[in-house]
């Protein structure tokens, strides 16, 4: 079917719009980061809040008897906070607007090059964020995942930009669908993981109590704790790790329609291959005693440095039945 122009132009416009809110988003939650306070300061917080709310109902507080003093403000830092994490949703929304007009374009899944798979990637990890940070003190960390969420985006948009066209005779079968988008969605999850498991060793590395005389420990310390940032990356890698399974088996079945056979060690199966032992070993790590701090979190990294060894210099650089970049 032929390309729809106009389409083509308001995706691409939609999807620049998203890269300037995600920056302007990020500059609220710096605002947000930079006025928060570290995680014991918080938690002592919530549990002064608590006791002064149990107080007002059971009408005694320090001003007097049945006297119920207003609320308190929201600090200047919160605000802005909440305000980004508002832009951040809006930046996703385009986001998905821009590959949902491609797809209408080109009359097809609108992930058949490396510029639409990492635009989706973007998206499905902004929108796994976005349930994360319903977590307390999770809000702050934002902009440790729209950094390089603008990063990708910003690539995808000079370096992997592709104009909008049919995909190659290879690729015209309903499992683009199926394979491409559930391995999209499973390397944005553990990006999330990944994330995590990265400000898990930071935080780790300054724990509560520390002076954080360095730049870097008063980074650490305005985090929540290591373990509130463990959990964030073990729960995403339970449910990417399933998502990447899939996707491995589902590209497998494809090989096999598509090549005559399920397995050929070519270099991105060969690679996605050691990123699932990874993640695996991960797992299996998180729930070894001796394991499952810092040396789990390493592995988890590990395996996502992996996903992204595969994504890009897989894809860009090596030959190999799966070169399909689409770059031109």
């Amino acid at each position: 079917m032929p390309i729809d122009p106009d389409l083509s132009r308001y995706s691409d416009l939609a999807f620049g719009s998203s890269i300037a809110v995600y920056i302007l988003a990020l500059v609220f939650v710096l605002v947000d980061f930079a006025g928060s306070r570290n995680g014991v300061l918080q938690s002592r917080a919530a549990g002064s809040r608590t006791r002064e709310k149990a107080l007002v109902g059971a009408g005694s507080t320090p001003t007097g008897p049945g006297r119920v003093e207003a609320a308190p403000t929201r600090p200047v830092s919160e605000r802005f906070g909440r305000m980004g994490v508002a832009l951040v949703a809006l930046g996703m929304l385009l986001n998905v607007a821009s590959l949902v007009l491609r797809g209408m374009a080109a009359s097809r899944a609108p992930w058949g090059n490396m510029y639409e798979f990492v635009s989706l990637m973007c998206a499905i990890a902004v929108a796994a964020w976005l349930v994360v940070i319903r977590k307390p003190g999770m809000r702050q960390l934002t902009v440790f995942l729209l950094a390089p969420v603008i990063l990708l985006m910003f690539l995808a948009g000079t370096v992997l930009y592709a104009r909008t066209a049919p995909v190659v005779p290879a690729l015209r079968s309903y499992w683009l669908v199926i394979h491409v988008s559930v391995i999209t969605a499973s390397t944005a999850v553990m990006m999330v993981s990944g994330v995590a498991s990265l400000l898990f060793l930071l935080r780790r590395r300054h724990p509560a109590g520390s002076e954080g005389s360095s730049a870097l420990g008063r980074l650490a310390l305005r985090m929540p704790t290591d373990a509130a940032l463990d959990r964030v990356a073990y729960r995403t890698a339970i449910f990417g790790f399933p998502l990447f399974t899939a996707g491995v088996i589902l590209g497998a079945i494809w090989a096999e329609a598509a090549w005559g056979r399920f397995w050929g060690w070519d270099p991105k199966e060969t690679t996605a291959f050691i990123a699932w032992v990874l993640y695996a070993a991960y797992l299996h790590a998180r729930a070894t005693a001796g394991w499952r701090n810092t040396r789990a979190a390493w592995i988890n990294i590990a395996g996502l440095a992996v996903m992204m060894f595969n994504l890009f210099f897989i894809n860009m650089v090596v030959s190999g039945l799966h070169s399909y970049a689409g770059l031109n």
